[in-house]
């Protein structure tokens, strides 16, 4: 009798599945998992092989090690849940950027020409700018302590203004003067020296940027004075 039985059943699911009806592990009632939320797709980045157990889904992305408040030197997959909470992230990266062969880069704004430091945009100097930077990137070049100041970058010739997409526009040192003044960043004055030979020794030649500074606020001032006599109607 059970041999019968199970043979008739055989016959049903065989009869089913030939008239076009839908298997039983296809059908809607049938439990499955909702990969609403996993990944639709995985591949440079994402190691497909682990089991996200927070998202109940298959793969984790990898996250780039500067990315991580931890000390790594290899990409760490992280799932979907730790991601969303920042869970161990530094918060100048953004782990929705593929960087190389795992997610999170520095986070960048204005046309990568300012990028997040310690929480706060700073300028990306042009490359060869810096002394020592600490790190590069897409644009030039970030240092992660104190910004130059506008004395140290016109000692190069430069000045802290966008040149493209980065900042630091440079001036011939042998046809201008960049003129600095208090804690502002930009110079107060860009004197053209007009083809004056500044290797030419002289007696009033000036010994530091002070002197230099009160020789072109005179010449400035007599420059005024002579307009105002010449030029003034």
């Amino acid at each position: 009798m059970k041999k019968i039985f199970a043979v008739s059943l055989i016959s049903m699911i065989v009869v089913n599945v030939a008239s076009g009806a839908v298997p039983w592990w296809e059908r809607p009632t049938v439990c499955k998992l909702d990969t609403t939320d996993c990944y639709s797709k995985m591949g440079l980045g994402y190691d497909s092989e682990i089991w996200d157990t927070n998202s109940s889904c298959w793969g984790m992305k990898l996250i780039c090690p500067e990315a991580l408040t931890s000390s790594e030197s290899q990409p760490i997959p992280m799932g979907k849940k730790e991601i969303a909470k920042g869970t161990g992230i530094n918060k100048d990266f953004d782990t929705s950027l593929l960087n190389g062969d795992c997610f999170g880069a520095r986070k960048t704004t204005s046309n990568g020409a300012m990028a997040s430091i310690n929480g706060k945009y700073e300028k990306v100097w042009c490359n060869g700018i810096l002394d020592r930077p600490d790190e590069f990137l897409e644009n030039g070049e970030i240092t992660y302590g104190a910004q130059p100041t506008c004395e140290e970058l016109a000692d190069y010739g430069y000045v802290a203004v966008v040149n493209d997409n980065c900042y630091g526009k440079e001036y011939d040192l042998s046809e201008y003067y960049i003129e600095c003044s208090g804690d502002d960043l930009l110079p107060s004055r860009i004197i053209l020296l007009n083809g004056a030979d500044y290797t030419n020794q002289s007696g009033n030649i000036p010994t530091d940027r002070s002197a230099a500074n009160k020789i072109f606020d005179k010449m400035e001032s007599v420059s005024k004075t002579q307009r105002q006599k010449y030029f003034n109607n």
